[in-house]
């Protein structure tokens, strides 16, 4: 749920006169005990809480789809700049991806940057869920367009806050063996090595390098999601065919969606790989790429068109079960947290 600007509320919304889950009146589900009640309207939760609470539900998620950001991260990389043909292809599509990674790097390589990634889901998610609250607190989601803008808007901030252990993470997700490396190697020792290597060679700006394909792709991800994932919902819904179970709804609705941020998000999230990942020169400058644009013309004209869409497979699978997981773990702490109070 990186790019989303959707809440739980909106994932989970049903028709008044049925719970989430059963499709049970809402007046029955007054009893904690009741399953029904994980899934039905959000409880009301202290808001400061409720961010950490919506951050650790996407941190959970990460720890299950991080394999397919490491899939996705080496099938951007390769064939940098480099036409089809002139290059020996390590990855031909996720599974074998997944296979060869976890030959060659054992099944802890197929978490690499795993402790960046949970960093990136901890703060961008904590700012964005919180930006989004604060938006619907001053009544901008109530306007026409304004969920679409807020969303897009407080994904983009909880991206720039976050961009560092975003480059990070692409940066260990990249390391590999010579025998199936692709992409610039960084050769970083751990998470805290990489942002000190970083910041000594770069300085604090540097931390930040990439940020330029990272907050357009997040703006063009959560609108693309916004705009699709609530007419999926309401179309699925509508046919009755899984009235009973709201997250087999929510699910479906969300591959649907997946399919269109998919397609709208993926040349940015190469863009956003390729400028995190390259190298520098001394003088603190990428020596591949100069800035979004640039990386835009060279990609097309080096790899072609479809040079925008590698990696797209693993965007997509990744994307419905991490919105879903992350929807589900909020719901589930969200209960435990009133049980609590």
């Amino acid at each position: 749920m990186d790019h989303s600007g959707m809440t739980s509320a909106q994932l989970l919304k049903t028709s008044p006169k049925e719970s989430a889950f059963c499709g049970q009146p809402a007046h029955r589900m007054g009893s904690p005990a009741v399953p029904c009640n994980v899934l039905g309207p959000p409880p009301a939760v202290w808001p400061p809480l409720d961010f950490v609470l919506g951050a650790l539900a996407c941190c959970a998620a990460c720890v299950f789809t991080n394999p397919l950001e490491v899939v996705k991260t080496r099938l951007q990389l390769q064939g940098e700049l480099r036409v089809r043909g002139s290059y020996h292809i390590h990855y031909r599509g996720v599974l074998q991806a997944l296979w060869v990674v976890g030959r060659t790097d054992g099944l802890r390589g197929l978490q690499k940057g795993l402790s960046a990634g949970l960093i990136y889901q901890g703060v961008m998610n904590g700012v964005r869920l919180g930006s989004y609250s604060w938006c619907e607190a001053l009544g901008i989601t109530a306007v026409h367009g304004g969920s679409l803008l807020s969303g897009a808007g407080a994904g983009a901030l909880g991206a720039f806050i976050a961009s560092p252990a975003y480059l990070v993470k692409t940066h260990l997700q990249a390391q590999t063996a010579d025998a199936i490396a692709v992409g610039h190697q960084h050769n970083h020792l751990g998470v805290s090595d990489a942002f000190v290597t970083i910041y000594r060679r770069d300085g604090l700006s540097g931390l930040w390098r990439g940020v330029n394909g990272a907050v357009p792709r997040v703006m063009v991800g959560s609108a693309a999601q916004l705009a699709t994932f609530t007419s999926a919902k309401d179309g699925v819904s509508h046919s009755q065919w899984f009235s009973a179970n709201a997250w087999l709804t929510a699910l479906i609705a969300a591959t649907i969606s997946g399919v269109a941020v998919a397609i709208t998000m993926t040349p940015f999230d190469v863009i956003s790989t390729r400028l995190y990942n390259q190298p520098v020169d001394e003088f603190r400058k990428g020596r591949l790429y100069h800035g979004f644009t640039d990386c835009l013309m060279k990609v097309c004209q080096a790899e072609g068109p479809l040079g925008l869409y590698k990696g797209m497979g693993p965007v997509f699978l990744r994307l419905a079960p991490h919105t879903v997981l992350s929807m589900l773990f909020w719901d589930l702490m969200r209960q435990q947290a009133v049980k609590d109070e």
